[in-house]
């Protein structure tokens, strides 16, 4: 049973749409775009015996594998683009990386509401309140104040799988 649980959560992973699932409010109209992937990070060991940490495509993953969601952005207009969002759901099937940025900007309510990890609490079905933790979050997102004309740049978090 434990192997089947591990085959579905490797599946739902890669079936996961890979791009942001909003940036602004008219992505239409949008100068700048978007480009998301998925990466695992695996330890790799040459035959001098050297390790070394690589992104592989994610053929074969299971929980607690480590994993790099990625989110590429250019302004591909003349002007500067202001005060640009980029929200990124975390997929079930995975929870953000105990070592992911304190100051990532996080929901834990299903984008309600935002703050980072730090700032939040969950209230269970009896009412008690407790501090969120890594597992609770279901969105990150990011606020970039100018993206220049040409301008490009990357925004990550790091998952692990459930």
């Amino acid at each position: 049973m434990n192997t089947l649980k591990k085959m579905v959560a490797s599946l739902l992973v890669l079936s996961l749409p890979i791009v942001p699932v909003a940036a602004q409010d008219t992505p239409a109209a949008n100068p700048v775009t978007l480009s998301g992937d998925v990466k695992a990070v695996k330890t790799v060991t040459d035959e001098a015996g050297s390790e070394r940490t690589e992104l592989v495509e994610p053929n074969k993953i299971i929980p607690g594998d480590r994993l790099i969601f990625g989110t590429d952005y250019a302004n591909n207009s003349a002007e500067a683009v202001t005060d640009f969002v980029v929200t990124n759901p975390l997929p079930s099937a995975v929870r953000l990386a105990p070592d992911a940025d304190p100051d990532l900007t996080v929901s834990v309510d299903g984008a309600q509401s935002w703050g980072t990890l730090g700032e939040l609490t969950i209230t269970d079905e009896n009412g008690a309140t407790r501090t969120a933790t890594h597992a609770d979050v279901t969105h990150v997102r990011w606020t970039l104040a100018s993206i220049a004309p040409g301008e490009s740049g990357r925004l990550e978090y790091p998952a692990i799988i459930r």
